[in-house]
């Protein structure tokens, strides 16, 4: 029997806001434990929230990009539920009244668009952190830390469409992508503040029903929720394979033993006990201010997919890869102001340049390799002071050190020959050395000319010019010079 999942993702993303959702405390990162809180947020009797203009803002903003109905009526709800990290014992949140509502997200499966919908996008606080033993000194503690209390969430919830691990982190990619064009969001999985759980069942190919669910948590990076995914479906499949049926639960992502591990329950709505929080107003967005906010919007990772297609004539392929992140999308047309040669700066980066960076697990902004570094290398092969062999050489030196590629071509002695007397010497010392390729060449064997480029090239250190040894090259073996 052959089996597919249905997977729906639910993200929380931090909303980058200088202050909290309901108060004046600070969102930064990284700040000694619990020096950012005060009475709101940390839920002391008397103090009244106060929602954050900006978080809503950036919200909306969200919204439109992702082609969400935006509610002119919205409603804060109480959700209850006991956490340490949760000071209030509940969490102000959004039920029945979401800020936004159907949209979808677009992504490419076997070189088709595919639309993820989005059911809902809701706004939310955060809860604060728990810190387990962390030292030597504390491996028996463990201990609340409030400053995350209140930072201002969304919440987006796709809809049931997705249908496998791979198109679960596309989707995810494309979702953080947005988040960053709109700069609304660092995206950041290890700092916490783009974080996934994923719902997940198996079901027979055909059959309409879903299969009982189970949600997983504890994903830190793409890769994890891909593999978690993987694992989880495989353990599904094998459980319904037995006659057995799958219990609905939520699930933690063990990284270090690649599994998936019973965490409790799964919880239903009726169990938070959500009711409209009295404490604050309900929200009524006008359609001017919604207007306002649309008319301002950036150019999104879509847009900007087809003006890099249309105005660099580079590929879709390319173009889908360099706009899949911000950083990446303004590093390739940093590179194409300093050397306009657009598909030369693709062919770099598609290549040589990611393959670096995934094998590093590396952000673009982490590399190195500056775009001034790149273009001026670029310039480098175009002038001839280098070879394109040689130019992969100088990449990683740059890669791995930061230096300038002049001054590395310098040091390293990488200058490309060019003078075709030196040329002239090294092929006659090459054919001298291999008299009967030379005379079996001249007897019709062509295809040994590639042998001869590769000894010449090989006692050159790289460094001759190629289009001078293939035309030096190909007179000296006719015995035209």
């Amino acid at each position: 029997m052959e089996y597919e999942p249905v997977i729906g993702l639910e993200v929380h993303a931090q909303l980058l806001t200088r202050s909290k959702i309901f108060c004046g405390c600070s969102t930064a990162f990284g700040e000694e434990p619990n020096t950012l809180t005060c009475p709101v947020c940390t839920g002391q009797p008397g103090s009244l929230p106060v929602v954050n203009r900006k978080a809503v803002e950036y919200a909306i903003k969200l919204g439109l990009a992702t082609h969400c109905r935006i509610a002119p009526h919205s409603l804060f709800a109480r959700k209850n539920y006991f956490y340490p990290d949760l000071p209030k014992g509940y969490q102000i949140s959004m039920y029945e009244y979401p800020l936004a509502e159907d949209g979808f997200i677009e992504i490419i499966v076997q070189g088709q668009k595919k639309r993820i919908r989005l059911i809902r996008i809701h706004m939310e606080e955060d809860a604060g952190k728990l810190k387990h033993g962390e030292t030597p000194e504390t491996a028996s503690f463990s201990y609340v830390d409030f400053n995350r209390t209140g930072v201002p969430l969304v919440e987006i919830v796709s809809g049931p469409d997705i249908r496998s691990p791979q198109e679960a982190g596309d989707y995810l990619r494309k979702l953080r992508a947005i988040l960053q064009y709109l700069e609304i969001c660092t995206g950041n999985m290890e700092e916490g503040s783009f974080r996934c759980d994923a719902n997940i069942s198996v079901r027979l190919k055909g059959q309409n029903e879903f299969g009982t669910r189970t949600e997983l948590k504890n994903m830190n990076s793409f890769r994890h929720v891909e593999k978690a995914l993987e694992y989880e479906i495989k353990r599904q499949i094998s459980i319904l394979e037995e006659g057995e049926g799958v219990v609905q639960e939520t699930r933690l992502w063990d990284v270090n033993q690649g599994i998936t591990v019973s965490m409790r329950g799964k919880e239903e709505a009726h169990d938070y006990r959500y009711f409209p929080d009295p404490d604050l107003v309900p929200l009524r967005i006008d359609e001017a201010w919604i207007e306002e906010i649309r008319k301002n919007l950036p150019e999104l990772p879509d847009q900007k997919k087809e003006r890099f297609i249309r105005d660099y004539r580079i590929p879709e392929y390319d173009a889908e890869i360099l706009t899949s992140a911000k950083a990446m999308a303004l590093y390739f047309e940093e590179c194409v102001r300093l050397f306009p040669e657009p598909k030369i700066v693709s062919n770099w980066m598609m290549g040589d340049f990611l393959r670096e960076l995934k094998r590093d697990e590396r952000e673009i902004d982490q590399c190195p390799v500056t775009p001034k570094h790149l273009a001026e290398m670029l310039s480098m092969i175009k002038e001839g002071t280098i070879s394109g062999k040689i130019a992969k050489d100088v990449f990683e030196e740059i890669y791995r050190t930061g230096e300038d590629p002049a001054k590395i071509v310098r040091e390293k002695g990488w200058i490309q020959i060019l003078d075709e007397g030196e040329i002239e010497r090294t092929i006659e010392r090459v054919m001298e050395a291999n008299p009967k390729l030379v005379e079996d060449f001249q007897k019709g064997k062509e295809k040994l000319f590639g042998f001869f480029v590769g000894e010449i090239m090989k006692e050159t250190k790289g460094k001759a010019n190629p289009k001078l040894v293939n035309e030096l090259l190909r007179r000296k073996l006719k015995g035209e010079g």
